[in-house]
Order: structure tokens, then C-alpha cells, then sequence
């Protein structure tokens, strides 16, 4: 989930190549497709590959890196540590913990409802859930939680819930619980005031969609976006994952000494992720996830959210009608040229603006971004959060997310990255 460190994938072409190979002190994967098998693709994959490696360097656990030009080349690159080896090989056709990108899935959903008039995004929040939110000084619409305007209080601020998204409480949190916490505290301001990331509003709406279709947000997924786009890794996570599903790569937290002084100010004295030992890390992928839910649930792959982010911009997956209200923004805030959406960012890059969103779950930060007609996508995934935090690997981290949206945009990398 974006923000928080604990909160809550097209095909290649016939003729691209993967291998696996040792590399100093990672072990690396990487493929490219090309239409043409071009010098400039070939360029591009070597300067993502060193970007990448220098990241792993720096310290991350692991990293994916997936470009589709939208000319028929795709470039996939994987590295990892090497001591990360012995729990998983990392492949960029891997799973991954998607975090807040779930919000733009469960976006698509209620604009689907909404094309079929059984929502509409002036519908108030408590119509469809009585008694669950308080209406304040006015009604909290749907289009509010949606783009981040109701005011309600961010759940994953409180000391609670901080326990449950570190694996350090293993009781299965249910989405009422989740809403009861959040309306617990008082709101932020008064609705439609102004902007506020909150994981609040995703929960309220995944609890509005089964109200409204009877049907579970898990099958939802499935039924409105993942079978018909043929997304076959790509589902909502239960709250107690399957140590047997090999296709998940692993998520790292550094342990609690270097955690410590990285930790937001609500979290509780104390606080460290759960999970086995690592050397300095702690791996966070089988720990309790009932928390993230319709916030940040949502598991997939990099060439699975590209084919759904490319239906959703085009057209493919709802109407142009609600592709225009996806992509009616407000701002996220002064200090920032990003605009949040319906459960969708546009977001200014050193090469252009972008359509995305990003989004973190424990051990698991992802990036991913389409252009204007959902033709371009790529995605950035990282097997950590608090691991990106250090200034050199912070650094890092950004200089590669630009450099892919660059290579995306078919926009020379900049020389800073090179």
C-alpha cells in the first residue's frame, strides 16, 4: 500500500532468450524480446541489466525490471543476492505481493458497476454500508473513496494494524474490523475538502462491491478482469499464504536493529517484522496478510498487470466513459506535479508523465506505469520496502524506475543513469 512500508505482468516474443547466471555476488536473469533484434534494444536491456545489478549492490534483496515499447520489444530483467538464492530463483515471470496497484483492479470493478448503473459514484458510502461510516458534516460519496477525498483516517496508521502488516500479530483481521479501526479515529477533514492517501477508502469499497453483487471480492477478480484478460497468475491473496506456491518470489525486511530508526512514529516500541532469519534481513513472505485485502491484496505478475493496465486505458475493460472518469485527477498536494485519479496516478517522470500507480506490501514494493494509450507499460518490482531506504539505495531505486520509464516512453535514459 503506497506510502507505508507495511501496508497494504504481455508475452514475450518467440525468439526471446532467458538464462541464469552467477554475477559477482548476485545470480541474475534476463531476457529481451525483439521485433527487429535492434542494437538500441539491445543497449537498453544492458543499461537496465547494470541499473539493476547496481541496485542489488546497494543492497536490495531482489529486483524485476519489465519494458514493452509498444513496438513488439519487451525487455525483462531479474537479479537477485545471492543469498536469497536458497529460498527462491527469481525469474521475471514471478509472483509478486502487488500492494496498492490492487487499488486501480478494485477502481476497474466499481466503474464496471457503475457502467452497468448499478453504482454510481455519487452513491454515499452509507447506502451501501448503514452504519459502518459516520456521515460527518456531509455524505462521503463512492468517487471520494476513490480518489482519496473522503478524509477517513488511514487504518494502517494505527499501532494495531502495524502489529498485523509486520506478521508480529497472526490473527486474521476481517475487513469490517479493518473499517471499525479506521472510523475509530476522528476524520481527517470534512468530505470532498481535499486530498488524503487513505487505505480506509479501498476497504470501504471492497466491502460496497460484495454488498452491491453478493459475490466475494476474490471472485470478483476473477470473474470481471482476471479470466477474461487471461491473467493466470494473478489473484487475491488469502489472508494465510501457501508456503507451496513456488511461484511467489520472497520478501525481505531488515532485521530489528537496522529497522529500528527506519520506522514510522505510530508504530509501537519494538516493532520488527516476523519471519525466518536471513542474515540481516527477515523474510516477511509467508506472514499474515489479512490486513492488506481490497488495499493491497492483490498477487501478479509484471507481463499480467501490463495487459491489464493496457484493457483498462484503452478501453478494453470498461467503457471510454469511465476511462474518462478513471482519469479525472485531483492534486495529490502542493510540493508534487501528481494527480491521483480513480484508483489511478498520473505521475510526472524526468521523461514525461505517466497513467500507474505503486504500491507496497511487506518484503514487496511495486511500480508500474502506462502511457496514454495503454500501447507502452512497465513494471519495476523490489523484494523489500525498508530495504530501499538507506540514501544510496534509495538512490539507486529511483535512478532504475526512471531509466525503465524512460526506455517505456522510447526516451533516451538519462546520462545520469548510464
Amino acid at each position: 500500500m503506497t506510502t507505508h512500508p507495511h501496508c497494504p505482468r504481455r508475452r514475450l516474443t518467440a525468439g526471446a532468450l532467458a538464462f541464469v547466471a552467477v554475477v559477482g555476488s548476485a545470480t541474475a536473469c534476463a531476457s529481451s524480446g525483439s521485433k527487429s533484434g535492434t542494437s538500441n534494444t539491445s543497449a537498453t536491456t544492458n543499461t537496465l541489466t547494470s541499473l539493476a545489478q547496481q541496485l542489488v549492490n546497494d543492497g536490495a534483496p531482489g529486483v524485476i525490471v519489465r519494458v514493452d515499447d509498444g513496438h513488439g520489444s519487451t525487455i525483462q530483467v531479474a537479479r537477485q543476492a545471492a543469498w536469497t538464492v536458497p529460498d527462491h530463483v527469481l525469474t521475471p515471470d514471478d509472483q509478486f505481493r502487488m500492494g496498492s496497484n490492487t487499488k486501480t483492479m478494485v477502481a476497474a470493478l466499481v466503474l464496471q458497476l457503475v457502467a452497468a448503473h448499478t453504482l454510481s459514484l455519487d452513491d454515499s458510502a452509507q447506502k451501501w454500508l448503514p452504519g459502518m461510516i459516520p456521515n460527518g458534516s456531509a455524505p462521503i460519496t463512492i468517487r471520494m473513496l476513490l480518489n482519496h477525498t473522503s478524509g477517513l483516517f488511514n487504518y494502517v496508521d494505527d499501532p494495531r494494524i502495524v502489529k498485523v502488516l509486520t506478521g508480529q500479530d497472526t490473527r486474521i483481521w476481517t475487513p469490517q474490523e479493518l473499517l471499525a479501526v479506521a472510523v475509530s479515529h476522528p476524520p481527517l477533514f470534512a468530505p470532498g475538502a481535499e486530498y488524503s492517501y487513505s487505505n480506509t477508502n479501498y476497504v470501504a469499497l471492497g466491502l460496497i462491491l460484495e454488498k452491491a453483487t453478493g459475490q466475494s471480492l476474490a471472485n470478483l477478480i476473477q470473474d470481471r478482469i482476471a479470466k477474461p484478460l487471461g491473467l493466470t497468475g494473478t489473484y487475491l491473496a488469502p489472508d494465510t499464504p501457501d508456503p507451496a506456491d513456488t511461484r511467489l518470489a520472497d520478501g525481505y525486511e531488515p532485521d530489528a536493529a537496522i529497522l529500528a530508526p527506519l520506522l514510522p512514529p505510530y508504530a509501537p516500541a519494538g516493532t520488527s517484522f516476523a519471519g525466518p532469519a536471513r542474515g540481516d534481513y527477515v523474510n516477511t513472505t509467508w506472514d499474515n496478510v489479512s490486513a492488506n485485502w481490497a488495499a493491497g491484496g492483490i498477487v501478479s505478475t509484471a507481463a499480467d498487470w501490463a495487459r491489464f493496465q493496457s484493457a483498462l486505458v484503452s478501453g478494453k475493460l470498461i467503457p471510454q466513459a469511465q476511462v474518462k472518469e478513471l482519469e479525472t485527477t485531483v492534486s495529490e498536494g502542493s510540493g508534487t506535479q501528481d494527480r491521483y485519479g480513480l484508483g489511478f496516478e498520473h505521475k510526472a517522470t524526468p521523461c514525461g508523465t505517466v497513467w500507474g500507480h505503486d504500491g507496497q506490501a511487506a518484503g514487496y514494493s511495486t511500480w508500474n506505469y502506462t502511457d496514454d494509450t495503454g500501447t507502452r507499460t512497465v513494471a519495476v518490482f523490489v523484494t523489500t520496502i525498508f530495504g530501499l531506504a538507506k540514501p544510496k539505495t534509495s538512490v539507486a531505486s529511483q535512478t532504475l524506475l526512471d531509466a525503465a520509464v524512460c526506455a517505456m516512453l522510447d526516451k533516451p535514459i538519462p546520462a545520469s543513469a548510464g
